[in-house]
């Protein structure tokens, strides 16, 4: 959709499509004991609320900073929300003496220094993380990219991009100037020592237990993605931009659990990206999803009704909506799932085991 084309062809791949039966090339995903998914950036912090046993929250102050205006000069300090998305993802494999564990980084937040700030004050050393995933090219997942280059260093440390993050995309909005969004640079990116590995396909990560979906199949009617106003540079002209192709999800199977799905933005569709993770994998079971869900502001909230009869139908262990999910659909998800909704927050840790 980012290019130009007079036969009709971009308007058709953009048209729902069936997609029934089994993938035509599955993708062996090797389950795992357990997956941690710890938020590091994400458009809520509140230290307010209780833990229990899928969610270990942050302490009410996780540290101090100098402060005069208090006796001995200093005051607690909590974990910083931006509207924007990151998550440390860690997998178990096995038990005892012969299990493994591995993290992988998917998106970094809006600004430099809020997921590298979080993560001191949680007490996680993302150096020790094996890679970075990138869901979309969108500057609100890809902003602490600089703060993590300076953690890191002289390590190289290699990243998944669908090779349309790179697209220039802007905000046209009626009456309005348009507002060019914050584009993904590739030459800065490996300039700061990360490894690009661009995929369009299903990507697998960690030994073949962490799946990169890549692009995502538009199946429902009714998500039909973003308004007239988000807008793409073809090379010659700016073009509406509904599709946000890049935009990928990242996937784990629990043993005997089902399949947990983090979204970055769900630019895709939160019920496309479900459906195309199971029909992928042949795992028959969504046990758990988590990330931003983008059914937020009047262009979106018509989408709800039909996204959430729809994972209703899917009965999930748990969902964590978050980041640009938006308030009606988070009251209308937790109205629907109650035993399966819980509230994100900056710094929370959700444990979900076989």
């Amino acid at each position: 959709m980012c290019e130009a084309t007079t036969d009709g062809t971009g308007v058709a791949q953009a048209v729902p499509r069936e997609a029934t039966g089994t993938a035509v090339d599955p993708i062996e995903l090797e389950p795992v004991d357990e997956v941690l998914v710890t938020t590091l950036v994400d458009n809520v912090y509140d230290a307010l609320l209780p833990g229990e046993d899928r969610a270990r929250r942050a302490p009410f102050t996780v540290g101090t900073a100098a402060a005069p205006q208090f006796d001995g000069g200093r005051t607690a300090v909590g974990l910083v929300a931006e509207h924007g998305f990151a998550a440390l993802v860690t997998v178990r494999r096995g038990t005892g003496t012969t299990s493994t564990t591995t993290s992988v980084l998917f998106d970094t937040g809006l600004s430099p220094d809020a997921m590298i700030t979080n993560a001191d004050r949680l007490g996680v050393d993302l150096t020790q993380v094996q890679g970075v995933v990138l869901s979309h090219g969108h500057f609100d997942h890809a902003g602490g990219i600089a703060g993590l280059a300076r953690r890191l260093g002289q390590r190289r440390m290699p990243m998944v991009v669908h090779p349309h993050a790179w697209t220039r995309r802007r905000l046209a909005v009626s009456g309005r100037e348009p507002d060019e969004l914050p584009t993904l640079s590739p030459r800065a990116l490996a300039g700061e020592g990360f490894e690009l590995v661009e995929r369009r396909e299903p990507s697998l990560l960690v030994d073949g237990c962490v799946l990169v979906t890549g692009e995502v199949d538009r199946t429902t009617e009714f998500e039909r993605g973003m308004p007239p106003a988000h807008e793409a540079w073809t090379g010659g002209s700016w073009r509406h931009d509904p599709l946000v192709i890049d935009d990928q999800a990242l996937v784990v199977h629990v043993r005997g659990r089902g399949l947990v799905v983090v979204t970055g933005c769900g630019h895709a569709g939160a019920v496309n990206i479900v459906r195309h993770a199971l029909r992928l994998t042949g795992v028959r079971r969504l046990h758990a999803l988590l990330g931003g869900l983008h059914l937020g502001g009047p262009a979106f909230e018509p989408v709800i009704p039909p996204t959430v009869a729809a994972l209703t139908e899917l009965a999930p262990a748990l969902v964590v909506p978050g980041h640009c999910t938006g308030w009606r659909a988070q009251h209308a998800l937790a109205a629907a799932l109650p035993e399966a909704w819980v509230q994100g927050s900056s710094g929370t840790t959700f444990r979900l085991v076989a």
